[in-house]
């Protein structure tokens, strides 16, 4: 493993991501909806991804299997969340979370949205980063890896275009999405996501020994995906809906199963 050659790696990303979160900032800024930074979260993993595979000193192919992994599951989520907020308000958590800012909110929001996220997505692309010097060729995990992968960029895909094309019908106003991938999990969506970053670390770790250092990084992903800012959040914002208390129990909260009933 080279050492630093990594560390030239993880600094590049670090200071793409920054330079990419505060011009995310200003825009937001200016929009005065700082949700945009949500549609910023997929590019910045696109950086580190580039940033990897540019300074990549391991087995080319891994490095360049995951730059194409990640840009298409970056650049999907960007499109996606940026059709779905067009015209609309500030996204409701941010609004809350801004609410209790202490002197400036858009200050505050610098610090503890666009800031703390771009340190996350250091921190979550580690495997990406350790893998470009990793020098082991691609074996069995990297074919699982890319599978996992594929499961969950499929449960995310087909979640958010049902749930899509649900919301574009007047007759379902005011109704709880309950139908297709969304009658086996009430978040398809965050389900696919821990998939997508469990089968880029497989991808990842059957390079070197060296990448199991990067675990934390699929960990941190998943407890943001159903302790942090995901499931838990959206699951108390939608609580006391019509028809949500009924949904909730006969729907498993993350791994997809029959529903019950």
């Amino acid at each position: 493993m080279n050492t630093a050659a990594l560390a030239l790696t993880s600094a590049l990303s670090a200071g793409a991501v920054a330079v990419l979160m505060l011009g995310t900032f200003a825009v937001g800024r200016r929009l005065g909806r700082h949700g945009v930074v949500d549609v910023a979260w997929g590019p910045a993993f696109v950086l580190v991804a580039l940033f990897s595979f540019l300074t990549a000193t391991g087995d080319p192919l891994r490095a360049g299997l995951l730059l194409a992994l990640v840009s298409v599951w970056g650049v999907r989520l960007a499109v996606h969340i940026g059709r779905r907020s067009r015209g609309a308000g500030e996204d409701p958590r941010y609004e809350r979370l801004l609410s209790r800012a202490p002197g400036d909110p858009d200050m505050y929001a610098l610090r503890v949205v666009y800031l703390l996220q771009g340190a996350l997505v250091w921190l979550v692309s580690l495997p990406i980063q350790v893998a470009a010097h990793a020098p082991g060729p691609l074996g069995g995990w990297a074919v699982a890896g890319a599978a996992l992968w594929a499961v969950g960029f499929a449960f995310e895909a087909v979640g958010d275009a049902q749930l899509a094309a649900f919301r574009r019908d007047p007759a379902n106003r005011g109704r709880i999405m309950d139908r297709g991938l969304w009658a086996w999990t009430r978040h398809p969506n965050y389900f696919g996501d821990a998939c997508v970053w469990w089968g880029l670390f497989l991808v990842a770790v059957s390079g070197s020994p060296w990448t199991l250092l990067a675990l934390p990084a699929p960990l941190v992903m998943t407890y943001l995906l159903t302790r942090g800012s995901g499931q838990r959040l959206l699951d108390e914002h939608m609580r006391g809906r019509p028809g949500w208390a009924e949904y909730e129990a006969r729907t498993s909260a993350f791994f997809p199963r029959p529903p019950r009933g």
